[in-house]
């Protein structure tokens, strides 16, 4: 399970709205098991079985059904499969917590590939970023990474769980090491900028941001981010325009949720810091 990019990006929105950010407004509840049921991880596998991959289809069905499967298949010896499915199946049902921490120890002591561990302790990390648990989601990321260091969702997973602890400097180390990994990783622009916001570097942050557009012309997140950097610059035009673009290109979605707010803000009067 990935949460999709706007799901991410809201995220660290979230992250650096708790930490004092101006022109963000976003509630805890918008990022919920609900938005990012659970969905097959990517491959490689833990396990190579029909019984797993039927149990992993079920997920994005029907949760309790899928859990009822991984139960009922564990029973017959499905070991770290049915354990896997179990554990994606109850994020899907809302006991997140408890989900993640499964994935923790599912990861720990599978004897899959490096990579396909990783999978799971990414999964494990986005899950504690559901229960907004930054420091937990920040160590399983870590172990994830140690298998694979190059993973750039996961080095931008660990940039939101440092961002939410007030860490900025080490998610941008992080977000510098995604964008060198693969430069057309537009998310990770965006978060870098974001980051760079929120530390008063507005003209680094708009840099970046002016990177995603160069990547993708038509992202909803980027023009939420630049609406934000505009708004700061005192180009209150702009930002209205770079919001209303995003509602857009985004509707009923945490991006355009935030837009929205913002553009409310902007209707409403000078911001306060």
């Amino acid at each position: 399970m990935r949460l999709s990019p706007p799901l991410l990006i809201a995220g660290f929105v979230l992250a650096l709205a708790s930490a004092g950010g101006a022109w963000i407004v976003l509630a805890p509840d918008l990022i919920s098991a609900e938005d990012s049921l659970p969905t097959p991880p990517e491959t490689p596998r833990l396990v190579d079985s029909a019984e797993y991959e039927a149990c992993l289809a079920r997920l994005g069905e029907d949760a309790d059904a899928a859990l009822a499967e991984a139960e009922r298949w564990h029973s017959q010896g499905g070991g770290e499969g049915a354990a896997h499915c179990a554990a994606l199946a109850l994020i899907g049902l809302g006991e997140t917590d408890r989900a993640a921490a499964a994935l923790e120890q599912i990861a720990a002591r599978s004897s899959a590939s490096p990579a396909a561990r990783s999978v799971v302790f990414g999964q494990a990390t986005q899950a504690w970023l559901l229960v907004e648990n930054p420091a937990r989601a920040q160590a399983a990321a870590t172990q994830g990474l140690a298998l694979t260091p190059e993973d750039t969702w996961l080095l931008m997973d660990r940039a939101v769980a440092l961002a939410a602890q007030g860490r900025h400097a080490q998610a941008i180390a992080d977000l510098e090491r995604a964008t060198t990994i693969d430069p057309s990783r537009i998310e990770a622009w965006v978060l870098r900028a974001a980051t760079r916001r929120q530390l008063d570097q507005i003209a680094l942050a708009a840099a970046d941001i002016e990177r995603a557009f160069a990547i993708e012309v038509e992202n909803a997140e980027a023009f939420l981010e630049r609406g934000i950097i505009r708004q700061l610059q005192g180009n209150a035009e702009g930002a209205r325009s770079d919001w209303s673009r995003a509602l857009e290109l985004a509707p009923d979605s945490p991006t355009a949720d935030l837009a929205a707010q913002n553009l409310a803000l902007n209707e409403a009067g000078p911001q306060i810091r």
